[in-house]
């Protein structure tokens, strides 16, 4: 059965806009020719020591009690900052911020983070609140990224988070496929899984 476009192929669409429309994720990764399912994920972790991961959590809970989070730029750099700049540490990654990329009139905007390794590359999208939203943002952000690199990488790990709660999404390039995983994790009760699903990613060698 044909179904109606959701985009107009004569509009400017960037990917915070996709974060205002809300439309479905299923449906978005449709229209660009990708399958979509929602599952839990058992996601792999990177297995080595983490020789700062209980400072960075000490220094996360100690100034929680005093900041008020009631906008996205304090999340991020109260929150999501420390972690993403604890992955440099262990990876070597190159770190983009509000990295701008377009791939067609459709998929073009600035990515909050983009961390890119010697063989892998991952982005992580940064909301105030909406994950849900956030993740169908983050769905647009993961095809372009699949369009846009060249590398031999088989699969796009993206992440969107609200600072305290984060959600993954892996993009399966070959097969065209997006999986948007169920399971959400907490900072700071979570951290360090968080983190080493995030250096897995990228590729770190264990």
């Amino acid at each position: 059965m044909s179904r109606q476009p959701l985009l107009d192929s004569n509009r400017y669409y960037t990917f915070s806009n996709y974060f205002e429309l809300g439309f479905p994720p299923d449906d978005l990764a449709a229209e660009f020719g990708y399958s979509f399912e929602r599952k839990f994920i058992d996601l792999p972790q990177y297995s080595e020591d983490l020789d700062r991961i209980s400072d960075l959590k000490l220094r996360i809970e100690e100034i929680l009690p005093y900041v008020d989070l009631e906008n996205e730029a304090t999340r991020r750099e109260i929150l999501i900052a420390p972690i993403v700049t604890d992955l440099i540490h262990y990876s070597r990654a190159q770190l983009r911020i509000e990295y701008p990329i377009k791939v067609s009139n459709l998929l073009q905007g600035k990515l909050d983070y983009l961390l890119r390794s010697r063989t892998n590359i991952i982005v992580i999208e940064a909301k105030q609140a909406d994950i849900n939203r956030g993740f169908t943002q983050l769905a647009t952000e993961m095809i372009a990224l699949d369009k846009w690199i060249d590398s031999q990488q088989s699969e796009i790990l993206g992440a969107v988070t609200t600072g305290n709660i984060w959600q993954f999404g892996v993009l399966y390039r070959q097969q065209k496929h997006i999986q948007e995983g169920i399971n959400l994790y907490r900072v700071t009760e979570e951290l360090e899984t968080i983190i080493r699903i995030l250096l897995k990613a990228l590729g770190v060698r264990s």
